[in-house]
């Protein structure tokens, strides 16, 4: 508020003569640019909002595993369906106990939520993640909270393991 209160006082002193019509327009601005300055403040989801009081972090996180192939290197995920709540915190297992590596790919998805933490033995990745790799008998851990509701595809990027069937959907429901 300062900021805009200094530019309105430069603009207003800087003028060669107190014109009304000029003082309404500036006037008209200033206003605007207050609203959409606050506007920032008050757009965040409440999945945002119960992050930054702490809330969301206290809540405990619904547990879900996921299987990237199985023992049988069928080339599919178990579940292939996964359905998440937006503002929900969901720790999602991911486990790879076939003999191939496979890939968890959802950029879409990874897109509308918010990752707390993706942990895969003794490191811990923060931020955006689009995609996990997990090798033979590899584990991981995703903790996060959905953001945007919606329908997003799943699949294994390997070259010729989403057209034999490793593919899924992941829906967020409000």
């Amino acid at each position: 508020m300062k900021i805009y209160n200094h530019l309105y006082q430069i603009v207003i002193t800087s003028l060669p003569l107190p014109n009304t019509a000029w003082l309404q327009i500036l006037r008209r601005k200033y206003v605007i640019l207050t609203l959409l300055f606050s506007l920032n403040f008050i757009a965040a989801t409440p999945a945002m909002a119960a992050s930054l009081s702490g809330d969301l972090l206290k809540q405990p996180a619904t547990e879900i595993t996921i299987s990237l192939g199985n023992l049988a290197n069928e080339l599919k995920f178990e579940p292939n369906h996964l359905e998440f709540e937006a503002g929900k915190r969901y720790q999602l297992r991911l486990t790879n106990p076939s003999q191939l590596k496979h890939y968890f790919t959802a950029k879409d998805f990874a897109d509308g939520i918010w990752t707390q933490k993706v942990q895969a033995g003794k490191v811990e990745v923060k931020g955006a993640i689009h995609e996990l790799e997990l090798k033979p008998g590899a584990e991981a851990e995703w903790v996060f909270v959905p953001l945007k509701s919606g329908t997003y595809g799943l699949r294994c990027s390997i070259p010729g393991h989403a057209e034999a069937g490793m593919t899924g959907e992941i829906a967020i429901k409000n």
